[in-house]
């Protein structure tokens, strides 16, 4: 499948391997993949960015080029990479700072070859007890007529343009962000229909994380809660919304916390039951809240949940038990109703004004 970013990756190519270029990306598997993950180039800061499975595969091919492995030697005597230096690496990367270890681990491969089901390749190779990671060579190397050809440096320059395109796309939102806070009071239904439509399922994880907060932390903002230790010694107290991280980090299931009723908020689109119950176990099965990217009822995301948990469990008591833990389920449409109550309060320029924020913190924007 081509799109608009394709082009740039055959540009690359060319520059690469010449008359051989459109074969090579016709042929290789791997670059397939990467034309597959980086779909979202052009599309503007709303769209899947994809970088921890790009990433993943963007470090250990930088292990393997610095070792000079694609112009000489044998690469399979090579020891492998160590885990803990690739993972900082990956961290280290524009967008990388939240990343966690899944990609390097099993998501790249397992997604790979759901791509690619009749592949004889995967395109990571680890070992669990040395802790030690090989680029896939096999996907490296693409002969086509007379000549075999390494695509590991055409592959981190492709990938180095991808995050080049992204990080353009993410500067320019954050300057429309403080463009409308220009505005905000002259033409805030400018205001309005660009939060609004933050608030669609193809919209970028990290985004929709940030607008749902941004949203929420002000739609609580005026409930008041009255409560203390001793009856005649009672406080009354507003709702408060906090974000405890960067977006995506590995932070135990926990997106938000609200004080002082101690509740716990996860933001998630998948509707993969494993990782609803995974959360739930990693908090002791504390009830939480999910905010759900989805434009599908809430009964009908219980019920998917539900029933896919029933295929695996069985047993409706464990199913339930975790199901109980469920809070509340926010969807879109209750997200879209709560900014409109949050409006109607006069808290439009907060969220907005919490957007840019938290979007400079998210991306690395550093005030001028």
């Amino acid at each position: 499948m081509e799109h608009t970013f394709t082009a740039s990756i055959k540009a690359i190519l060319q520059k690469h391997f010449k008359n051989s270029a459109d074969r090579i990306f016709e042929k290789s598997q791997l670059i397939q993949y990467i034309n597959e993950k980086t779909r979202s180039a052009n599309k503007g800061s709303k769209a899947r960015s994809s970088f921890a499975n790009l990433f993943a595969i963007y470090v250990i091919l930088e292990d393997y080029t610095a070792k000079e492995f694609n112009k000489k030697g044998d690469y399979s005597k090579y020891e492998g990479a160590l885990f803990n230096k690739l993972f900082s690496r990956q961290r280290e990367m524009p967008f990388g700072g939240s990343l966690q270890n899944h990609a390097l681990n099993n998501r790249v491969n397992s997604e790979f070859q759901k791509y690619f089901p009749n592949s004889d390749f995967i395109p990571i190779l680890r070992n669990l007890e040395t802790k030690r990671y090989w680029i896939n060579e096999n996907l490296l190397k693409i002969n086509v007529g007379k000549f075999k050809y390494n695509l590991a440096e055409s592959i981190l320059e492709i990938i180095d343009a991808y995050i080049k395109t992204k990080q353009d796309a993410f500067e320019r939102f954050v300057k429309t962000c403080e463009e409308l806070q220009l505005v905000e009071k002259s033409t805030p239904s400018k205001v309005r229909e660009f939060i609004a439509g933050l608030l669609a399922p193809n919209v970028d994880a990290r985004l929709f994380e940030i607008v749902s907060f941004s949203i929420l932390k002000f739609y609580y903002h005026d409930q008041k809660i009255i409560w203390g230790f001793e009856i005649d010694k009672l406080a009354t107290e507003n709702l408060k919304l906090f974000k405890t991280g960067r977006t995506n980090a590995n932070d135990g299931g926990i997106d938000f916390v609200m004080k002082p009723l101690g509740r716990f908020f996860q933001v998630t689109e998948t509707l993969d039951f494993k990782k609803y119950f995974l959360d739930i176990d990693k908090i002791q099965k504390y009830p939480i809240t999910f905010v759900i990217k989805s434009l599908e009822s809430v009964e009908t995301l219980k019920d998917k949940i539900r029933q896919n948990a029933n295929k695996t469990y069985a047993i409706n008591a464990i199913v339930e038990k975790y199901m109980d833990c469920i809070e509340e389920v926010i969807n879109i449409p209750i997200l879209t109703e709560r900014f409109k109550d949050t409006i109607n309060q006069g808290y439009l320029k907060n969220i907005l004004d919490e957007i840019v924020t938290q979007s400079k913190v998210e991306f690395g924007f550093d005030d001028e």
